[in-house]
């Protein structure tokens, strides 16, 4: 089970300056959509250059030229690049293709699938090796969580890996893990705390006391 920290509305020096801070008890650097709207692949590099005992998840959510974009990815020093499940399935092929060229991973982001269970046996079938739920920020805010779709998910996968987002924190991290996913993203949990060295480290030690 990892820790994936979601760098998303943030700067480059204080991402910089936040990794520095936790890169112990983390395991993932996400580079998230905005993170990467902003700097593009050079967030990647840096985070890929400075913090090589992490690894770095580029949030590119591909929905298109799956091997291309996928292939920019990997070349700034990515370690997983992510695909929406919701795209057509020669893109994630390529993706999934150019991830094993690249001895990286590919992560399929489940964000407004309607059959969970289904699109998950179709995922592990076109070589995917995460997929991820995720409740977006609007969803959130509508008062969703990923509890409900993790539990789906969990009954359904086979053999790929299962990575969790959307408003995880420390006090509700409890209910997550009961679930057994390989991967827990925490964004604003971690990123807004006001201590964010102190709570990844909490974090960390609820998810290696679950390991035990």
């Amino acid at each position: 089970m990892k820790l994936q920290i979601a760098l998303d509305d943030i700067s480059m020096e204080a991402a910089m300056e936040l990794l520095g801070k936790v890169k112990e008890y983390a395991d993932i650097a996400e580079v998230g959509t905005p993170f990467l709207m902003e700097y593009g692949m050079e967030a990647v590099r840096r985070i890929h250059a400075g913090f090589p005992g992490l690894s770095v998840l580029c949030d590119g959510k591909i929905m298109d030229a799956g091997g291309y974009e996928a292939e920019l990815a990997f070349r700034a020093g990515a370690d997983y690049v992510t695909v929406l499940a919701v795209t057509d399935d020669r893109t994630i092929l390529d993706v999934a293709a150019t991830a094993k060229k690249y001895g990286k991973k590919t992560v399929a982001d489940m964000i407004c699938v309607e059959n969970l269970k289904e699109r998950s046996r179709q995922l592990e079938e076109l070589g995917v090796d995460v997929i991820a739920v995720h409740t977006g920020v609007d969803q959130q805010a509508a008062g969703r969580t990923p509890l409900q779709d993790l539990k789906e998910l969990r009954s359904a996968v086979t053999c790929a890996q299962i990575a969790v987002a959307g408003g995880i924190r420390l006090d509700t991290l409890d209910a997550y893990l009961e679930y057994e996913p390989e991967i827990i993203i925490v964004g604003g949990g971690i990123v807004h705390a006001k201590d964010p060295a102190g709570e990844t480290k909490k974090l960390a030690e609820k998810i290696r006391e679950r390991k035990r």
